[in-house]
């Protein structure tokens, strides 16, 4: 398998709501997994960008949103086998005994620090036990666990010694020609995979469409004829991608597939592209999450293996960037770097050459520098 299809594989997954909720929800979760006893208090230290993206978005399976009860959740509810899924399941019981934790004020959660790089420090004090879970780099990498004084997983340290080809992020050994030489050679079996994330984005905008909680999807559904794919790409792509996205801010019950662990970069990142296909035919069913997809849609006579060849641009572009910036950054990385990788991933439809390429990376760079993320 070639080293940028590994990368994809394993950076692409599946997340439920905002990545950034289901992470503390997490973090807590392991935390009281090593302990026993009733829990009294939970304490939570987030960088910047972490406490910002979880602090006004919805948690799945609860009306509530935002830093506190997604902690509580963790304690009360979540399980950490699940990763960024793990306030998968979560009953009504569940959240109000979350929200009694927050009233009798024990969550607290604090901005630890200003920084793009995710760390989350989240400990749970119980009758007997005192443990720390301490997640660095990603959202669900937990560098070292300490419990009751003692390190019993992993290795207590801020800075990992590195060698300088290691610190090197893998993306960043490859050349734009190099990954456009990837994306039309590798086999597209070896990528086949990606149609996973087009299958589990539809959900999640089906999910959207049809829940009284929402109001950006339904009102572009209506300005697309009431159709989820018509014949006007634009507007398909309006509706598909800011459907699934409102859906997962909501923290709906569907998960998306996230890229850089984000879910809403993976929408952008795939979404666009998909709606850019043009009917065949006439479709009988609207229901499209209960169609072979890739049997029913077709877009401008384009294949289905170069659909995946496309997104695999887009994501590989995203990721690219989103290695400079850093994963939870003040800068917009739905528009700078999933919409940059989108929009080369629009242009491999379209037949863009390297130099074409090129040229969309600096028109997009050039034309969203500045815009900043408000979580």
């Amino acid at each position: 398998m070639e080293e940028l299809t590994r990368l994809i594989r394993k950076d692409m997954k599946p997340a439920l709501g905002v990545t950034e909720p289901g992470a503390i929800a997490f973090a807590a979760a392991r935390a009281k997994e090593e302990t026993e006893g009733e829990v009294l208090r939970v304490d939570v230290a987030l960088n910047s960008g972490m406490y910002k993206n979880a602090y006004t978005c919805g948690i799945p399976g609860s009306d509530a949103y935002g830093n506190l009860q997604a902690a509580a959740l963790g304690v009360v509810a979540a399980d950490p086998a699940k990763g960024l899924e793990s306030l998968d399941g979560i009953t009504d019981a569940d959240n109000e005994a979350a929200a009694k934790m927050v009233r009798d004020g024990r969550v607290h959660v604090a901005l630890d620090h200003m920084g793009s790089e995710i760390t989350i420090d989240a400990t749970v004090c119980t009758e007997t036990d005192t443990c720390s879970v301490h997640i660095r780099g990603t959202h669900t990498h937990i560098q070292w666990i300490e419990k009751n004084g003692e390190i019993v997983f992993g290795e207590k340290t801020e800075q990992q010694e590195e060698s300088e080809e290691a610190e090197t992020p893998v993306i960043h050994r490859y050349t734009l020609r190099q990954i456009l030489e990837y994306v039309k050679q590798v086999p597209a079996k070896e990528i086949s995979f990606i149609r996973e994330a087009f299958s589990m984005n539809i959900e999640l905008l089906e999910e959207g469409i049809h829940s009284k909680k929402t109001t950006i999807g339904p009102m572009l559904l209506r300005a697309n004829d009431g159709k989820i794919i018509s014949e006007d790409a634009r507007k398909t792509a309006q509706l598909m991608c800011n459907g699934a996205i409102e859906a997962r801010v909501l923290g709906l019950s569907s998960p998306a597939m996230s890229i850089t662990g984000s879910g809403a970069h993976g929408i952008i990142a795939t979404m666009p592209l998909f709606a850019y296909y043009k009917v065949n035919y006439e479709v009988i069913d609207d229901d499209i999450a209960t169609m072979p997809l890739y049997a029913v849609y077709k877009i401008n006579n384009y294949t289905d293996e170069q659909l995946l060849r496309a997104t695999a641009l887009s994501y590989l572009v995203c990721m690219y960037i989103k290695e400079y910036s850093g994963r939870l950054s003040a800068f917009c990385g739905c528009g700078i770097a999933a919409g940059t990788g989108m929009a080369c991933g629009l242009g491999y439809l379209r037949g863009a050459s390297e130099a074409q390429q090129t040229m969309i990376i600096q028109n997009m760079a050039s034309g969203l520098t500045g815009m900043i993320c408000d979580g």
